[in-house]
């Protein structure tokens, strides 16, 4: 449930936006690159590298609704902004083009960088109070046999292909074996996970139905949480409830709906991605198979080159100030370039030499704000992948390497499919 005084809901009369291409502010980055449509889409890596050449390590981009915002792409740059919430805050309720009546109620931007009551939108002690239940409740998940849950999914994923001997590895496994894991932990009932994972994707791609599907996962924690006030138990859910931070309602929901669309949407991006990676690197494959490369290596190298997230909603500056070059004013939306910044040719000036043992990729952000469900997500792909290629030997891909392709938003780059073949097998282990 959205604040009175917060992105959501409110009193004011939202104005008609401007022009294409015009700022919408006085003081607002002019840019006229757009971070969404059918450029943006098809070719991210190209808008970010055009980006860079024409204004340096922040540039000036539109969001849907043509927003202004800065995107930064530098890697020290996005490391300044993430590690300094002073200057850098979440609280988008300083976020001018809001206050000003600019961003209608219903646009897709408020699902992604609106305020909650949830630690992701503050700052300082308020953030500290709500993010101690979420990490103490993610570190207790973690220990309560997720990788049991895991085989248990996967198999069951597994068993609907087996005998074919064929299978689209995104469609039929990444899309939505995170999901049905989360229902186990949260508390819900499995057949809740396929409408659950399309309404989190849809959230993520923005566009005019994510209100809609915002409002379906709403509609579904409420009913969860009320249910487990009534009927406790060893969940994430019960576990927010119960922890001695106190959490109201409201926070016990803008947290349920933080995590499971956050874990959702960047595991299954990341195990697809994985899997693409064995797949068309037939090194890694054998290597791991083999036990000579560990799966967490391969993991890091993906978080390197294409992030789950490719940018990160959202900071707003809380004082006039220059970065990369660029003046920033106080209440303008930053955006962080976590693809463009692991990509830095100023940190990776041969983006092709091996990075493995390298832990310093923006992939899971980074300062305060840094990702607390690292570990559920690891453990969720290693065992994925384990599952996945001890079942199915002789697990090759279907087509060419190059006719793989991605679909981005403002946020995401996704995979669309991963044909493979194998050798078919009976159901069940």
């Amino acid at each position: 449930m959205n604040s009175p005084s917060s992105p959501g809901p409110y009193d004011g009369t939202a104005q008609e936006g401007p022009p294409a291409g015009c700022p919408l502010s006085s003081g607002a980055p002019g840019g006229t690159t757009r971070l969404y449509g059918p450029e943006a889409s098809a070719d991210p890596y190209g808008i970010y590298a055009g980006l860079r050449k024409r204004y340096g390590a922040v540039a000036p981009v539109l969001l849907e609704g043509d927003v202004p915002a800065w995107l930064v792409l530098g890697y020290r740059e996005n490391r300044r902004v993430l590690d300094n919430p002073r200057q850098f805050t979440r609280d988008s309720r300083i976020w001018r083009d809001w206050e000003e009546g600019r961003i209608e109620p219903t646009s897709p931007l408020v699902q992604m960088v609106g305020w909650r009551p949830d630690c992701v939108s503050q700052d300082g002690e308020p953030h500290r109070r709500l993010r101690g239940a979420v990490t103490d409740n993610l570190q207790a998940l973690a220990g309560r046999g997720i990788r049991r849950h895991v085989t248990h999914f996967a198999n069951k994923q597994i068993d609907a292909f087996a005998g074919t001997g064929r299978a689209d590895l995104v469609a039929q496994y990444a899309e939505y074996l995170p999901m049905l894991v989360l229902t186990r932990l949260f508390g819900l009932a499995e057949g809740e996970g396929r409408r659950l994972a399309t309404s989190c994707a849809e959230v993520i791609k923005g566009g005019e139905d994510a209100l809609h599907h915002n409002d379906v996962i709403m509609r579904v924690l409420a009913e969860l949480a009320e249910r487990k006030r009534d009927e406790p138990g060893s969940d994430f859910t019960t576990g927010l409830i119960e922890h001695p931070a106190g959490l109201d309602e409201d926070e016990i929901l803008s947290h349920l709906r933080l995590v499971l669309i956050t874990a959702h949407t960047t595991t299954s991006n990341l195990l697809a991605r994985v899997l693409q990676l064995l797949l068309t690197h037939r090194s890694h494959l054998s290597g791991l198979i083999s036990g000579q490369l560990n799966i967490s290596a391969v993991v890091e190298e993906v978080m390197w080159n294409t992030p789950p997230l490719a940018v990160c909603p959202g900071r707003f500056a809380t004082a006039d100030l220059e970065l990369g070059g660029q003046h920033i004013k106080t209440g303008d939306l930053l955006v962080l370039g976590l693809t463009a910044g692991n990509l830095d040719p100023e940190i990776r000036p041969d983006a092709g030499v091996s990075v493995q043992g390298n832990q310093a990729h923006l992939a899971f952000s980074g300062g305060p704000h840094e990702c607390p469900g690292q570990n559920v997500g690891q453990a969720i792909i290693e065992t994925a992948v384990d599952v996945l290629l001890h079942r199915l030997p002789g697990l090759r891909l279907a087509t060419p390497a190059g006719e793989l392709t991605s679909t981005a938003s403002t946020w995401e780059s996704r995979l669309d499919r991963i044909p493979v073949e194998f050798v078919p097998q009976g159901a069940g282990v």
